[in-house]
């Protein structure tokens, strides 16, 4: 539970900034009275603070906004055998990531205000980060009929998708963004020509005939996210491209953007580090959807962070055990874990060299609060002091059993990663600290 502020002043002091706004590091520290950065900056020093001022020395430690994960099941209501708000928001906040952005692809749908406020209460009472519901674009998320959008809105929804699941009708759609358009809000879309995929398990191409496996082409996704383009230009409609997974999708996205279409996307942490050769021997942990790409397809995601092309990077967590995932490739349900391996798993491109600190940062906290229209993701005064302390250089092997998520599909199973989190941060207060034994607040 997110409580009430702390009553003394707080410090982290000794740290190297990451300021996403101006993608910049300096060193110096952070203060925080009644929830917020109250300064930051090298004057931030032990000698001129507070006399009743808690102190955190972070040792040279980055300190950074907290993560804002845009795409996350929470499991509740109607799965909580896969996950639940605790315990999805304790691998949130052991992973570094503050706010969670939960996808609407619950029992039942969130596709009326009650289930809005419902998710709402349960984050105020079992989670230690935020969750913040996004809505069901039509009822039921069949497809068929639009959701109320504007009470779903009103309720506190933060946008509206039909999670993974594809809108067939372009008049639908053109409706859709002409309804939302009307009160600013925001339409996430998976692309997908279910027709295009149906069936399909894996990457077309020569491995997926190599392993006898149905492959989903890239044009299953470019196509649907071409006319969705079309549609945004007809309407004026506010549009993001929940997963992006392919150069075609990227040459898309840049050119909606260069006719200056209110068009973004994001891309998962799966798809910039991974390929389709993880799959290796049939590993069902390494079934996403999208499916992983070649090689070159993920270089070509890497660079498109760099440019910022790509606004927004998340971890697609989705959780499933055991009865749907240790069975053959192509029968088992597709999805992976990843709120607590989200950072570790960035910082693989900054060790690279592929990606600057700052910028990856900032396509983990500015790039999702800019989307969002949410005050945090900036290390700024007045901010909220939603905050992440981690060693970007400590390794550690990711063990399953260990980790906080109700399953453990970890596509990065016995991995080793850079990046240990120290501690983590919800309004100034501690909710997070690391180490070989983790503790919650």
């Amino acid at each position: 539970m997110i409580e009430a502020f702390p009553a003394r002043p707080m410090a982290l002091i000794n740290a190297r900034l990451i300021d996403p706004e101006c993608a910049r590091e300096i060193r110096g520290g952070v203060l925080i009275r009644n929830g917020a950065i109250e300064a930051v900056g090298p004057q931030v020093s032990r000698s001129a603070l507070p006399a009743d001022c808690e102190i955190m020395d972070c040792g040279g430690d980055v300190v950074s906004p907290g993560l804002i994960d845009g795409r996350a099941f929470v499991g509740e209501p109607g799965a909580e055998h896969r996950e639940t708000i605790a315990s999805a928001t304790a691998a949130a906040a052991a992973g570094g990531v503050t706010t969670i952005v939960a996808t609407a692809e619950t029992q039942p749908a969130v596709d009326d205000p009650a289930v809005v406020d419902f998710l709402q209460r349960r984050a105020r009472d079992t989670g230690i980060v935020r969750v913040l519901p996004v809505a069901a674009l039509t009822r039921g998320r069949e497809g068929h009929e639009l959701a109320e959008i504007g009470l779903l809105k009103a309720a506190g929804a933060l946008a509206f998708s039909d999670g993974n699941r594809s809108i067939r009708s372009a008049r639908l759609m053109r409706r859709a963004l002409t309804y939302a358009r009307d009160f600013d809000a925001l339409i996430m879309h998976w692309s997908q020509d279910d027709d295009l995929a149906a069936g399909g398990v894996m990457n077309e191409g020569e491995l997926a005939s190599r392993l006898g496996l149905p492959g989903i082409p890239y044009e299953a996704e470019s196509t649907i996210l071409a006319r969705d383009i079309q549609l945004v230009a007809l309407t004026g409609g506010r549009y993001h491209a929940a997963i992006v997974s392919c150069r075609q999708s990227l040459d898309l996205i840049a050119a909606a953007k260069a006719r200056g279409l209110r068009v973004t996307c994001g891309t998962t942490i799966n798809h910039l580090t991974l390929n389709e050769n993880d799959i290796g021997d049939y590993r069902t942990f390494l079934r996403v959807a999208p499916p992983l790409r070649g090689e070159e397809e993920r270089l070509a995601l890497v660079e498109a962070v760099a440019t910022g092309l790509i606004d927004v990077i998340v971890s697609d967590h989705n959780p499933q055990d055991v009865e749907t995932k240790r069975l053959p490739f192509a029968e088992a349900e597709p999805g992976a874990i990843g709120l607590e391996t989200l950072l570790p798993a960035a910082l693989r491109l900054v060790q690279a060299e592929a990606v600057g600190l700052p910028h990856l940062i900032a396509r983990l906290t500015l790039g999702p609060a800019c989307l969002f229209g949410l005050p945090q993701g900036r290390l700024s005064p007045g901010a909220p002091a939603d905050l992440v302390r981690f060693d970007p250089d400590e390794a550690f092997v990711v063990d399953r059993d260990r980790l906080h998520s109700r399953c453990r599909n970890t596509p990065f199973e016995d991995a080793r990663m850079e990046g240990r989190v120290k501690a983590t941060l919800v309004a100034g207060r501690v909710v997070y600290t690391g180490g070989d034994d983790g503790r919650f607040a």
